[in-house]
C-alpha cells in the first residue's frame, strides 16, 4: 500500500463514520457541501481543459443532486416541495448546460443557488430539525 491508497482509505473511514452517526438534516447538508466543493473541482477542472475529470466530478454532483430531489416529499411536503423539486431539476439542466457549453459561470450559478440553500438549511433551529 502506497502512502496515497493509505491516505485515501483514511479519508473514506472518516467520510463513513461521518455518516454513520449523522442525523437526517446533517446529511442533507454534507451533500449539499459535497456538490459545493465538487462543483469548484470541476471549474478548475474545465479551466485546465481536463474535460474526462470535468465529466466525472459533475456526474457525481448530478448524482448528489439527484439523490436530494429524491428525498423530497412530494406528497406531503406542499409548495415548498414541488419548488425545491423544480430548484433541483433547473440546477441539473444547468450543469449538463455548463458541461457541453464549457462555461464555468453556469457552474458558480449552481454552486450560489446551493450555497444559499445550505445556509438557509443551517438556520433551521435546532427543534425543528429532523430527528433520527
Amino acid at each position: 500500500m502506497n502512502a496515497f491508497s493509505g491516505a485515501n482509505a483514511y479519508q473514506q473511514v472518516n467520510r463513513f463514520s461521518a455518516l454513520e452517526g449523522a442525523s437526517p438534516h446533517r446529511l442533507v447538508c454534507m451533500l449539499m457541501q459535497g456538490a459545493i466543493d465538487r462543483l469548484a473541482i470541476a471549474k478548475g477542472m474545465m479551466e485546465r481543459k481536463d474535460y474526462s475529470g470535468k465529466g466525472e466530478v459533475l456526474a457525481k454532483v448530478i448524482a448528489i443532486i439527484s439523490e436530494l430531489k429524491g428525498s423530497l416529499d412530494l406528497e406531503n411536503g406542499g409548495d415548498v416541495a414541488r419548488n425545491m423539486d423544480q430548484l433541483y431539476d433547473y440546477m441539473m439542466r444547468t450543469i449538463l448546460s455548463a458541461t457541453s457549453d464549457n462555461d464555468p459561470l453556469q457552474l458558480d450559478h449552481v454552486a450560489e443557488l446551493l450555497n444559499g440553500l445550505l445556509q438557509a438549511w443551517n438556520s433551521i433551529p435546532e427543534d425543528q430539525k429532523i430527528k433520527p
